[in-house]
C-alpha cells in the first residue's frame, strides 16, 4: 500500500522532535556538551564519569543505537525474506545495518567505555577518529541506497557515460 501524506508527515514530526529531545537534554542539564578534543565541534563530555552523564549516555546508547538497529535489523530481515521468495533481489538487505555499525559503533564503544574508564589517556587525535567516522554516515548512506538502487545506479550510469542500462533478460520475463 502506498504511504499517505499523514502518514508521513507524522513520521518526519516524531523523527524531528525525538532528535531535538535527544539534543536538548545536555543543555537542561542531563548529559554535558564540550568541545571535541581537537575543538573543531562539540560532542558529549567525556571527561566526565558521574551519574548524571552515565545514564544520559546508556539512555542516548539505547535510544538512538539499540533500537534503531534491532528496527531495521528486522526490517531489512523481512524484506530480504520477501526478495528470497520471489526470487528478485533488488539490493542487498544487511548492507544499510552493517554501515550502522561499522560507522556508529566506534564513537558507541567509546561512549560506553567513557562510562566506566577515563578516556582521557587516549590521544585526542585517537579519540576524534569514532566522531569523524560517525559524521560519515549521511554520505555512505547516500551511497548505500542510491548505488544499490536499480533506478539510481541507472541514471549514475546514464549520467556518467550518456549510456542507457538495457534491462536484463530476466527483468523483461517477469514483467
Amino acid at each position: 500500500s502506498k504511504l499517505q501524506w499523514s502518514t508521513a508527515i507524522s513520521m518526519m514530526l516524531f523523527a524531528w522532535l525525538f532528535a531535538a529531545f535527544w539534543s536538548v537534554m545536555p543543555l537542561l542539564g542531563w548529559g554535558e556538551y564540550d568541545y571535541e578534543p581537537l575543538r573543531t565541534c562539540c560532542t558529549l563530555d567525556y571527561s566526565k564519569g558521574d551519574r548524571n552523564y552515565i545514564t544520559f549516555l546508556f539512555a542516548l546508547s539505547i535510544f538512538n543505537f539499540m533500537i534503531p538497529g534491532f528496527i531495521m535489523l528486522t526490517a531489512y530481515q523481512s524484506i530480504h525474506q520477501k526478495f528470497k521468495k520471489s526470487g528478485h533481489y533488488k539490493f542487498n538487505t544487511g548492507l544499510p545495518l552493517k554501515t550502522l555499525v561499522i560507522c556508529w559503533g566506534p564513537y558507541c564503544l567509546l561512549c560506553f567505555y567513557a562510562a566506566v574508564e577515563n578516556v582521557m589517556f587516549i590521544s585526542p587525535k585517537y579519540r576524534m577518529i569514532p566522531a569523524v567516522i560517525a559524521k560519515t554516515v549521511p554520505t555512505v548512506d547516500a551511497f548505500v541506497y542510491a548505488l544499490g538502487n536499480e533506478n539510481y545506479r541507472g541514471g549514475i550510469w546514464q549520467f556518467l557515460t550518456g549510456q542507457k542500462i538495457e534491462k536484463a533478460e530476466v527483468d523483461n520475463k517477469m514483467k
